[in-house]
């Protein structure tokens, strides 16, 4: 790890993690993604100031990281020889990179059948140990937790009820203050396990408390229509939604979650699946930016909330993309459709088949 020292969020924002002495300088360079001003799509919602948060741009290709970078360094700096979570495909993906960059045993628990094929791909090649199991994300939790918990075989769990990842996660809102110079009105962000919604408001929080900013952002969250407990209000035991990373029906976060929606004054509500592929498409075909189809839920429902007039068009809004498109390649396939054209290899041919 000497490689890594003084990159990545350890680095860059220590002074505001609960770091000691002890604790490793792990990095594989997480932090820093970029926060772009999305002019063209945020003119078809009739916004002015709509950016989103590339969080795909991470190590791994999802928010993830931040909180795993600071979860993998105090498991290692406790004298962790192993660490496990349940995912629903970008947590396994980071914990098992973490993991490989320290030398830990990584153990993933997944339900069987329900995860992209591009995070899995990565927990396996990173050397996890993977175990699929005939439930849901938060059957696979329920087992995580139960083991974490068993002192026959000590790990250490590094789901997002670690408190860690919390604290290395809260670093993005620190960042989006660094790059507009204050907070934004607004930011929208996906819910699934809900410690994402938390993270961010802790650190608009403590930034506002140091003087850093002088507002804090009202919260905007979305689930998917198919699970949606929060706006619901009740567990949800068969969720079903296109956008796999927040197919979740009962979050471990989820007061934490009200508590940041109430405090700020925001919301959570759901949007359906149709409103999410919608968002996705336009994303990539508007901006150039490919998200994972939960990340555009927070496009989703910010585009419903400006279409009822809840967003004025000056507002200041962030959308948090937590996932890379290359994630989940099923769905960019089904999405793209049939869209490629074949022609002889002449130009002739060629602007025939485009109809130049």
């Amino acid at each position: 790890m000497d490689g890594t020292v003084g990159r990545g969020l350890l680095a860059r924002y220590g002074s505001w993690l609960p770091l000691t002495a002890a604790t490793p300088a792990l990095s594989l360079g997480e932090g820093g993604t970029p926060l772009v001003h999305v002019r063209r799509l945020g003119a078809q919602m009739g916004l002015r100031n709509l950016h989103v948060k590339v969080e795909g741009m991470n190590p791994t290709g999802s928010f993830k990281d931040r909180g795993m970078v600071v979860a993998v360094a105090k498991a290692i700096e406790a004298g962790a020889q192993s660490v496990i979570c349940a995912s629903t495909g970008n947590t396994s993906a980071s914990a098992a990179a973490y993991g490989a960059a320290s030398g830990l045993e990584v153990v993933v628990v997944l339900p069987k059948g329900a995860i992209a094929v591009g995070k899995l791909l990565q927990a396996l090649m990173a050397g996890a140990r993977v175990v699929a199991v005939d439930g849901n994300f938060d059957e696979a939790l329920a087992v995580v937790r139960e083991m974490a918990a068993d002192d026959d075989h000590p790990t250490t769990l590094v789901n997002s009820v670690n408190p860690h990842r919390i604290a290395g996660q809260k670093t993005a809102a620190f960042e989006i203050c660094d790059d507009l110079g204050r907070a934004p009105d607004f930011l929208a962000i996906p819910v699934g396990n809900a410690g994402n919604i938390c993270a961010y408001w802790a650190g608009f929080t403590e930034y506002a408390m140091a003087g850093v900013v002088e507002q804090r952002p009202r919260m905007i969250g979305f689930q998917a229509a198919g699970a949606a407990p929060i706006v619901l209000g009740h567990r949800v035991d068969h969720p079903e939604t296109i956008a796999s990373a927040i197919r979740i029906g009962n979050p471990a976060s989820w007061s934490l979650a009200t508590a940041a929606r109430d405090e700020s004054g925001g919301t959570i509500d759901a949007v359906t699946d149709d409103e999410i592929i919608a968002a996705y498409q336009d994303l990539a075909r508007s901006e150039g930016i490919f998200c994972e189809p939960s990340s555009a839920a927070s496009i989703a429902g910010v585009r419903r909330m400006a279409a009822a007039g809840e967003i004025e068009p000056d507002a200041l809004v962030v959308a948090v993309l937590t996932g890379n498109g290359l994630k989940d390649p099923n769905t960019a396939e089904r999405s793209a459709g049939d869209r490629i054209i074949e022609s002889r290899a002449t130009m002739d041919a060629v602007r025939a088949a485009l109809g130049w």
